[in-house]
């Protein structure tokens, strides 16, 4: 019998429920159980229904049909606060943080503490906060701005956030898309207490690796439909992901090419290349048709490497070369010029690669659209053609010319992002975790085109968070620790450990860089 197979012992009991969205059936007659004090993962495809789950139990939105139960009682989740009420508390994958209030304010939303004037306690609420964060071994600074802080640190606020209101069923919404290394240990150290403390966790991922380490059950969705609930470690990974994208992938990397006889041209280079913050003297060189990788633990530079690349860091010391040949680059703009030909695909794409209330074509045209542009007028049949054939070298509907962009899954949105660059003509593509939040089958058609794009002659700069990505599709690897290169490793000699070593500050490079 599954894990959490019983209704009457189940912690969340999903009936029947159907939710759709005009014509479109986002959850369909979906059941499952899951069992109290247990972590419980959703897998499936973007679009599959999975954050339609969390956004019903989150009393965001209302099933059309079906119901759910919470310990035994069936529920009415009409509201956040009534689902709060039921002791659910939700850790968003897209973040409900409000950027320009500090981290202690958003703590504190919509439930700070207020005293018989009606005032809030702030002296009170601060050190009970301070207590909480201290307990998760939590370094954030409570009055900073949540806007100044890295992606990872705002997921880690978010979740420390619903933590904090002391949930009895508690949804993660991918939360660890955004995290590496240490980040996804500290995660998973709060699951393990939170289970013991008889908290009911529901786990929302595409990282199998993670779902085996915290989850004994699983249920995946596929179109909407619910395909099988079981316990995780019943199924192999590559059942699991024939169940998730209703096919088998033979080999989820792509074979790497052999090496050429004569070293290709380096078309990127970087000198001594300080910039930004954390970014401190780093030298690196990016040959034509190579997949050269960037890892590194949050925060250790790599975010300021491939933003000075791109004119949106100052460089204080050192120069980037395209080509053999010194460049200035002041903008995004001026990295597209044709004798650069840079295009980056950027850490978030929601607030900083795409508009989303704009179609998928204005959003691919938008960086060229003075190519179509004549007499101040636009060619709309051109665009459309242009955009159409970028739409299909990534795969995605015809409908992304015409529809906006929030309209589509995760995956769809980065695989717009990604035509842009391929519409501009883009020969280099900085590429920053470009799977985060990917399901397993986009990740695959990704990992094809980035192979593919290299093969027809661009390069690509690579920086993941997840080390086999690495592993599997780069030619070479630089690690980058306290904002230097610890370490730079070759295809043959690439695995997890070798690049992990010098990322946690172990082995010579990293010796040397401490000392």
């Amino acid at each position: 019998m599954s894990e959490g197979s019983s209704s009457s012992r189940a912690a969340v009991s999903v009936r029947n429920v159907r939710k759709a969205f005009g014509a479109t059936v986002a959850v369909d007659d979906v059941s499952f159980d899951i069992a109290p004090g247990t972590a419980h993962a959703l897998l499936g495809e973007n679009g599959a229904g999975k954050s339609t789950i969390v956004k019903l139990l989150s009393g965001l939105i209302e099933p059309d049909r079906g119901s759910f139960e919470v310990f035994g009682e069936t529920v009415r989740l009409r509201s956040p606060r009534a689902s709060h009420g039921r002791g659910i508390q939700t850790a968003f994958q897209e973040m409900t943080l409000v950027p320009d209030l500090t981290v202690l304010d958003n703590m504190l939303l919509p439930y700070a503490p207020v005293g018989l004037t009606g005032m809030i306690r702030r002296r009170t609420a601060e050190a009970a906060v301070r207590a909480h964060v201290d307990s998760l071994g939590f370094d954030v600074d409570l009055g900073a701005e949540v806007r100044d802080l890295d992606l990872a640190v705002r997921q880690k606020i978010e979740i420390a956030r619903a933590v904090y209101r002391r949930p009895r069923i508690l949804l993660l919404d991918e939360p660890t898309s955004t995290l590496a290394g240490r980040d996804v240990d500290w995660l998973g150290e709060i699951i393990a207490r939170l289970k013991a403390e008889g908290v009911t966790i529901v786990f929302i991922s595409h990282r199998m690796r993670e779902v085996r380490a915290f989850c004994g059950g699983l249920t995946v969705l596929r179109n909407g439909r619910a395909i099988a609930t079981a316990a995780t470690a019943s199924l192999a990974d590559e059942a699991v992901i024939e169940m998730i994208i209703g096919r088998s992938i033979a080999k989820t990397f792509p074979p790497r090419p052999v090496a050429p006889a004569v070293p290709p041209p380096e078309v990127l280079a970087t000198h001594d290349l300080t910039a930004g913050a954390k970014l401190d003297g780093v030298s690196l060189s990016l040959k034509r048709g190579e997949i050269l990788g960037v890892a590194g633990l949050q925060g250790m530079g790599q975010l300021d490497l491939f933003l000075a690349c791109v004119g949106l860091r100052i460089v204080r010391r050192g120069e980037i070369r395209v080509d053999g040949r010194p460049v200035s680059i002041t903008s995004p703009a001026e990295a597209l010029r044709p004798n650069i030909g840079i295009g980056l695909l950027p850490e978030d794409r929601k607030t900083e690669a795409l508009f989303l209330n704009l179609s998928g074509k204005h959003n691919a045209s938008l960086p060229v659209i003075d190519r179509f542009s004549r007499g101040g007028l636009i060619g709309r049949q051109a665009e459309t053609s242009a955009v159409e054939t970028s739409f299909a070298q990534v795969e995605v509907d015809r409908r992304a010319l015409w529809m906006p962009v929030r309209s589509f899954s995760g995956g769809n949105q980065q695989k717009i992002a990604i035509a842009k660059w391929l519409l501009a003509q883009s020969r280099i593509l900085l590429l920053f975790d470009p799977t985060r939040g990917i399901d397993v089958g986009t990740k695959h058609e990704l990992y094809v085109l980035m192979r593919a794009f290299t093969e027809a002659g661009g390069s690509i700069l690579f920086h993941s968070t997840e080390v086999p990505e690495l592993v599997h599709l780069c030619d070479r690897v630089i690690v980058l620790y306290g904002g230097k290169v610890a370490a730079e490793i070759e295809a043959k000699d690439l695995t997890e450990g070798d690049i992990m070593r010098p990322a946690l500050g172990g082995g010579a490079a990293a010796a040397e860089l401490a000392a």
